[in-house]
This record gives C-alpha cells, structure tokens and sequence, in this order.
C-alpha cells in the first residue's frame, strides 16, 4: 500500500512538475514549427513546378500535349507531397528522442524481406513510371483497358484512375494495364452501314447518299473532310448494305456515327427511301381460313 502511495505522490509530482510543462510546450512548438515550415516549402514548391511546367525548354523531356504536361505536374507534385511527410515525421520523431538511424536500418532489413511479399506493389510503381514517361495515356484521354473503358481521371504512381460513360470510378492496379486502346491518341473513324431495299438502284442511292454527306462538315466540327461511301458491303435476304467511312476528331466517332445515321435517314426518307426493317405477319385463325379459300 506504501508502495502505490508513493507511486501515485511521484506521478502527480511529476504530472504537475515545471519541468515536464515546459518540456511538452518546446516539443509542440517545435513540432508545430516543422509542420508550418513543410506547408510553406510545398507551396514552394508547388509554385517552382508550375513555373518549371510554363517554361517547357526546361524540361528533360517533351511534352507533346496538354494532357501530358498536367499527368506529369501532378505526379511531381504528388512525389514532393509524400517526400515533405516522410520528412516531417522524421524529424518529429526526432523530437521525441526516437533512434532514427536504428529505425532507418531496421526498416532497410525489414523492407527486403516485405518486398518479396509486396511483388505486385512494385510492379504497380514501375509499372506507373513506364505509363507516365512513354506517355502511353495522360490525364482526360478517353482509353479501354481489359473490360473497362472510360476518360482517365488520375494517374498515380500505384494506380490509375477511370471514370466510365455512365459514371463509375474504376481504381485500376497500374500493373494490372497490360493492353490499352486510347482513342484520343489519334483521329477516330465513324463507321455506318444502311439497310438499302433491293428495289432501290444503287446508283441513285449512292448520288443521294453523297449529297447529304456533303453538307455535313458544314453542320457538325467534329467530321475531318467530307464522308465518304466504301461501297456495298453485304447482300442479305431484304436489302443490301452501303458503308460510310468517316474520319473525325479523337473520341468524336460515335457522335459522327450518330449524326450521319440521323441525316442520312432523314434524307432518303425525303426522297421515298425507306430502311427496310423485318415484318413479322400474324394471322388468326379465320383469317387463316379465308386466306387459304381465296388461294
């Protein structure tokens, strides 16, 4: 009982003391200190980026796109951010008298024996570097990938982020991203087939058809030259099919393909053109009679 008593006289004496107080006060300062110094050397640094960004022939590589120029500002900016916390909780635990160097060493071991259980982490970060440097894809470009398609988001140095046509954010391991198809890289192409009844001649439909997709650069930016009609591509059972090839502006080729549908079928139906479509014919069970009578 003399013993806990004494324990309990120590720790208030030792609670209330001066010397602990002013201790915690220096420590919090200091760490409030190092934490104002890492903000105002992030923004710093965040100004010396953009700056470095704006005056491109600085830069040791090229950037061919704005895209480009915003993955690359970003990730830089993302490295610097995690460089300035490992810092800071350094030097924080530097303040409480942690033994960094034998922590630093320990970690050295400890992270050759995570490493072999963190594979697929590595080859997600290298993975990272190789999409961002060859400049596979950039931030806003519209790419597939495996099932997934959709406009890129955020490229991390582990992941990569999409988000889809109908909204879906996708988190995608960067070194899950084996093949990619990326459709702002480069021009697309529309391509439309119509449905032409047998009874129509070719020939006419094909003056009609290269009439309407005459005017449509004129309506809509996005077409590259005029479309044009390779020609008659199936034969079926109730018509023939013409395509339209039509070159546009990158991601823009199901908007190009929509529009030549909507103003080609409008224009031959001007012209008494209709698209054939299958009839289904139901008859009952005296009409069946009375068709069978009259033959």
């Amino acid at each position: 009982m003399d013993l806990l008593t004494n324990t309990l006289h120590s720790l208030y004496g030792y609670i209330t003391g001066e010397a602990l107080w002013i201790w915690l006060g220096k420590t919090l300062l200091r760490i409030f200190v190092i934490i104002i110094l890492a903000f105002i050397v992030r923004n710093i640094g965040y100004k010396v980026i953009d700056t470095i960004f704006r005056d491109k022939k600085a830069l040791p590589i090229r950037l061919t796109t704005n895209r480009r120029e915003q993955t690359l500002k970003n990730l830089s900016k993302n490295v610097l951010s995690y460089a300035l916390v490992f810092i800071v909780i350094m030097m924080i635990l530097d303040t409480f008298d942690v033994p960094i160097r034998t922590m630093l060493a320990g970690a050295g071991v400890a992270g050759l024996a995570v490493g072999f259980g963190a594979q697929s982490l590595v080859r997600d970060v290298i993975a990272g570097f190789f999409i961002i440097f060859e400049d596979q894809f950039s931030v806003g470009d519209y790419i597939e990938t495996g099932k997934i398609e959709g406009d890129v988001e955020v490229i991390g140095l582990r992941t990569t982020k999409l988000r889809s046509f109908y909204g879906q954010t996708y988190v995608i391991p960067n070194g899950n991203i084996e093949v990619v198809t990326n459709y702002s890289a480069s021009n697309g192409f529309s391509m439309v087939e119509i449905n032409i009844p047998y009874e129509s001649d070719i020939v006419k439909v094909e003056k009609m058809i290269d009439d309407i997709l005459i005017t449509l650069p004129g309506k809509y930016d996005f077409f590259i030259g005029t479309p044009e009609i390779n020609g008659v591509q199936a034969l079926e059972l109730s018509n023939y099919v013409i395509r339209i090839r039509a070159e546009t502006e990158p991601v823009m080729q199901w908007a190009g393909a929509r529009a030549i549908r909507k103003e080609v079928k409008e224009h031959l139906f001007e012209k008494g053109i209709e698209i054939p479509s299958p009839r289904m014919v139901i008859y009952s069970n005296d009409q069946e009679l009375e068709h069978e009578r009259s033959n």
